[in-house]
């Protein structure tokens, strides 16, 4: 018999540099993925279900699925996240690995030659 079971799908964003910066709140993060993340083709943002769990750690967020979701839709919560506290300018989200996004600040050098 060949099982249907599909494999959990986990994603990690680590936001460890802007945490200790103190310009970023992982518990204001955790809860816009909460309230915005839909599942599903006809998902509505913020009914998660049984299917998709959000957990907060004390420097990243772990998202756990049952379905499989595209890991590009998870850099874009984050990134509307970004662009709503203003910080969009300031920190970038970066693949680091193959399950995980990592926040990390705009190199200082590609700023100064933007300027010359």
């Amino acid at each position: 018999a060949i099982s249907t079971m599909s494999k959990a799908t986990k994603f990690v964003v680590d936001c460890m540099q802007p945490i200790r910066d103190e310009i970023f709140e992982i518990s204001d993060f955790h809860q816009y993925l909460i309230e915005h993340f839909k599942v599903g083709k006809n998902g509505k943002a913020g009914q998660l279900g049984d299917d998709v769990t959000i957990k907060m750690e004390k420097y990243s967020v772990i998202i756990v699925s049952k379905d499989a979701f595209a890991k590009r839709y998870l850099k874009y919560l984050a990134a509307k996240f970004l662009k709503k506290n203003d910080l969009r300018d300031y920190l970038r989200i970066v693949a680091n690995a193959k399950n995980s996004y990592q926040l990390r600040y705009y190199s200082v050098d590609e700023e100064t030659e933007e300027q010359e």
